[in-house]
């Protein structure tokens, strides 16, 4: 996957001046009531994200254990004589 550098967008240094006037602007958009709720989503909502990635991880990794051996019993070593 290809990477846009931070640079690209200003982004390459953003301070406490920057992220201080963001929350302000927040906080006049929101308001100081719907915050808490805003918040709350937006961590439920990152919550499912890494949930759904890490199921979507497990399925993509091959199953181990009894899971991969043949249905006839046969394990594919030799047997002893």
């Amino acid at each position: 996957m290809m990477s846009i550098p931070m640079a690209a967008f200003g982004l390459e240094r953003i301070g406490g001046g920057e992220i201080l006037v963001v929350l302000l602007i927040v906080l006049l958009f929101f308001g100081a009531r719907k915050l808490p709720d805003l918040a709350r989503a937006i961590g439920r909502s990152l919550g499912e994200f890494k949930k759904g990635r890490d199921e979507g991880a497990a399925a993509d990794k091959p199953a181990t254990g009894e899971a991969n051996k043949p249905a006839n019993g046969d394990d594919g070593e030799p047997k002893p004589v």
